[in-house]
């Protein structure tokens, strides 16, 4: 399952009764919200709240905002206008708050492969322990309360990433994305609506929130998922029998094993073709948890972070060019 299934992520959104929603509140208001949230956390007395660092994001650089994204640690929306804006973050980023974004909460797990039941149970947890301090908007009849409607009833959209090289080549993406609507479900880029598949990663997400409970739609993805992913083994059985994409895998490799410079693009479909290389058993002595670690380290603004410098575009392509050959 973890060769298709990468990660799981479980978010909910809240909003405080006593507050209008973001869009509607002063710079006063939005930074009123931000320290009940952040004392919310710090009165709890749970050894989770020790394990959360503040960031303020009007004190981060462009780059650094972009990278979080990059990380799906907080939305393309969040880092847009980061004024009265602030982000909770577990020490190994497994856990975040946004606050203040399209809600007033945006809160995330996010767990290694399909973990979908214990990824929602910290959620869970976190969302009580906040509750106890906070008093959330809640209606009877339609459930927690959001500014977009189409979040009203659970608050909950649960995902999963997945690696779907098969599927893709067979061209058989558009077919599935049809019939997953009428389930409820969405496929869509890594980085949520609006964005482009590469290196064959894909976001599989719930759309219904209202209606429906969290379990529901928990075993609902789930079951979907697993669907897929044996299509997407089935497929690719038959695509790796072939020489020439064995040959593909093998070129990929050598390639990013020599390269001395090498583009976003290329780098996300080469590091796809090895994973599905080490999935299928052709390469050895590489984890896919190598692979995975680079398909996030070679994006953009989080290359250029963690180099410490201002790189043009040419010199981030040598970077990670360089960055790939020595993990590699």
């Amino acid at each position: 399952m973890s060769s298709v299934v990468i990660s799981t992520r479980v978010r909910l959104a809240r909003n405080l009764k006593e507050f209008p929603f973001p869009c509607r509140l002063n710079e006063q208001g939005r930074e009123k919200v931000i320290e009940k949230v952040k004392s919310a956390l710090k009165d709890s007395n749970s050894p989770i709240a020790q394990e959360f660092s503040f960031i303020k994001m009007s004190e981060l650089t462009p780059q650094q905002g972009v990278s979080l994204v990059e990380k799906r640690l907080v939305s393309p929306e969040f880092i847009s206008n980061t004024d009265g804006r602030g982000l909770l973050l577990s020490n190994d980023e497994s856990l975040s708050i946004m606050i203040n974004e399209e809600d007033h909460i945006r809160l995330q797990v996010i767990k290694k492969g399909l973990s979908l039941e214990d990824a929602y149970d910290t959620a869970d947890k976190l969302d009580t322990l906040l509750d106890e301090n906070l008093e959330f908007a809640f209606d009877s009849k339609l459930g927690y309360l959001t500014q977009c409607p189409t979040n009203l009833g659970t608050g909950m959209r649960a995902s999963v990433m997945l690696h779907l090289p098969a599927l893709e080549k067979s061209r058989a993406i558009g077919r599935i994305a049809d019939n997953l609507s009428k389930l409820g479900l969405t496929i869509r880029g890594a980085h949520g609506e609006g964005t482009e598949p590469k290196g064959a990663l894909y976001q599989l997400s719930n759309q219904v929130t209202l209606g429906i409970s969290e379990k529901a739609a928990i075993e609902n993805l789930k079951s979907i998922t697993q669907q897929l992913v044996t299509q997407e083994e089935q497929a690719r059985e038959r695509l790796c029998s072939r020489i020439e994409i064995q040959d593909t895998i093998s070129r990929s490799l050598g390639i990013l094993k020599s390269a001395l410079v090498i583009s976003h693009d290329e780098a996300l479909r080469l590091l796809s073709n090895v994973r599905t290389g080490i999935e299928s058993g052709q390469i050895e002595n590489i984890s896919t948890d190598t692979i995975d670690g680079l398909m996030v380290a070679v994006e953009p603004a989080t290359l250029t972070v963690k180099s410490g410098k201002n790189l043009n575009a040419n010199e981030r392509d040598i970077e990670r060019a360089n960055m790939i050959k020595a993990e590699l």
